[in-house]
Order: structure tokens, then sequence, then C-alpha cells
């Protein structure tokens, strides 16, 4: 083959390229300004060769709700170019399945079978599949340690957000381990931000001695004011997610939100190179992460056994 024809075909190739469209995504997620699960996105789609701005477009939309607002942006997403949207948290995937039942979505999502998002991790069906987190065990957990770490805290204000489909099954785990450790249970429901100062203002003033953190994207995106009312009432707190530790908050433990997202972009790789959500089984996570902070322990006059310690994943010293 001569060099000129080799060059032609090169020539073709490199034009023909060119002609491809950039593939699109839509994306709804919180609006947190540094979220672990938008880094671990992007990285994870490096990982595949798109690059944000360049190889892929990323068309965010972020939002807390109320639900009004997540189907109208919801609908936004549906009526754009895109040929796939990504979704963070069962409210908001909840309001882009109601917005398209073609557009193939992916979710991450808490108990995605249990609030009624797929038939099955199995065979999720329809056009949605992704990355399933462990709620209701999780939050007994969480208790448990809470209760392990301060164990004269008897009286546990539980912060949750009944608007959340998954609320109610992490608040009957809440109670479950409550009656089971000989606690009490202070509900402080915050279905948005006003109700939400509410409650942290009632927290402050009341005879809670510890506090329980539910697993929710309102409480996720307000981290930085639950902490503040936290350290206001010298209390002994753990939280679903590691990046409470910003925030001075005693224990965490739950999801790594980057490795979701990382997770994600693998379903957004498989299904713009032509795979059919519904032939995507959901993937359970299976690793979570406890992380203590023995500067926050040490204030609050608690002393952490070696044993935990050891079992950590991090220790903050």
């Amino acid at each position: 083959m001569t060099a000129g024809i080799v060059g032609a075909i090169l020539l073709f190739a490199q034009l023909h390229a060119d002609e491809l469209p950039t593939p699109r995504i839509g994306a709804l997620v919180l609006p947190l300004g540094r979220s672990p699960f938008d880094e671990g996105l992007r990285q994870g789609l490096r990982e595949f060769g798109y690059i944000e701005g360049k190889t892929i477009v990323i068309e965010w939309r972020r939002s807390l709700g109320p639900d009004e607002e997540l189907r109208k942006l919801a609908a936004d997403l549906a009526r754009s170019k895109a040929q796939v949207i990504v979704v963070y948290g069962t409210p908001a995937t909840r309001a882009v399945l109601e917005a398209t039942t073609t557009i193939p979505v992916v979710f991450g999502s808490g108990a995605p079978v249990e609030s009624g998002l797929v038939p099955s991790l199995a065979r999720p069906g329809g056009n949605a599949t992704g990355v399933s987190v462990i709620i209701t065990e999780l939050t007994e957990k969480r208790l448990e340690l809470l209760h392990q770490v301060a164990p004269r805290a008897r009286r546990i204000a539980y912060l949750m957000n009944s608007s959340n489909p998954i609320a109610a099954a992490q608040l009957d785990a809440a109670l479950k381990a409550a009656r089971t450790l000989g606690l009490e249970l202070l509900t402080l429901d915050a279905r948005n931000a006003d109700e939400l100062d509410t409650r942290l203002a009632a927290m402050v003033r009341s005879e809670a001695n510890g506090v329980l953190i539910g697993a929710d994207p309102l409480l996720d995106a307000s981290r930085s004011k639950i902490a503040a009312a936290v350290r206001k009432a010298r209390l002994p707190a753990i939280s679903p997610f590691r990046e409470y530790h910003d925030e001075g908050v005693l224990l965490s433990y739950g999801t790594n939100q980057a490795e979701v997202g990382r997770k994600m972009a693998g379903y957004i790789h498989k299904i713009l190179k032509g795979a059919k959500p519904s032939d995507l089984p959901i993937e359970q996570l299976s690793n979570y992460v406890l992380v203590i902070d023995l500067r926050v322990a040490r204030l609050l006059g608690l002393k952490i056994s070696r044993e935990l310690q050891m079992r950590a994943d991090e220790v903050i010293r």
C-alpha cells in the first residue's frame, strides 16, 4: 500500500471521527460545592476516555427539592438531547423516571427495590439501572456504634426527612435498634430547609445526649448547618458519610460517595456503547467506611477503645 493511499485512509478516518456527535448526558444531583459524588463521576468517566467539555457534555441540574422542583428539572432534562440521565438520590430518581420512560437512566439510590424504583436488582427492567446502597441495616449499625462510643447517651435525637421514599424504612430500623439497646429515640423530622432550622434549634434545646443523622439528600447537603448545631449542643453524633468530618462530627459509617459516582460512570459507558439499562443488573455496594475523629472525642470527654480504633477505616487524630 502506497504512502498516498495510507494517508488518504487516515485522513478519511479523522474526518469521520470529527463528524461523530459528542456524547451528551444529563445529571440531576445535589447542590454541593465540593461533592465527592460529582468528582467520582468525573473520575470514572475519565477512566473510560470521557473528558467533560472535550469528549463528553454534561448538562448539570442541581436541587434539594421539593418534589415539584425536582419534577421540573427532570422534565427539562427529558426534553434535552441527553443520551443518558444520571441521577443521585431516591427522590430525584423518582422524578426522572416519571419524566421519561425512553431515555436511559443511571441512578445512585438507597434501596431502589423497596422504594419502588425497579422490580429487582438482577432484572431492573424498564429504562433504569445503577448502584444500590444498603440503608436500613446501616441505620441500625450506626446507632449501635454511637451507643458503643457513648454508652451513657440514653436519649438519641434522630434527624430524618419523611418526604424521602426510604425514610419510613430507616425510621423502623432506628426504632428497632433503639428498643434492642434500651434507648429512647427523639424523632426530628425535617422535610425542607426551614423545617431543618426549626428541628436543629429544638435539638439544641432538648434533653438529647446523642445524635443519629439519617441518610438523606437534604440532610447531606445541609451537613455544615447540622454539624454546627451538634457542636453547639456538645453532642456525640454519627453520620452516614465521611464528609461530615470536614465539619467536626464524631463518627461516620456509610458509603464512599465518590465510589458510587465512579461505578455509575461504568454504566454510562456501557449504555453509550449500546447496552440497554434493562440488561444491566444493579450493583449493590458492599464496602462501607467507618471513620472516627479522636479530636472530637477528646472535646466531648469520650474514650474510644483501642479495639474500635483498630476496626475503623480511618482515625482522625
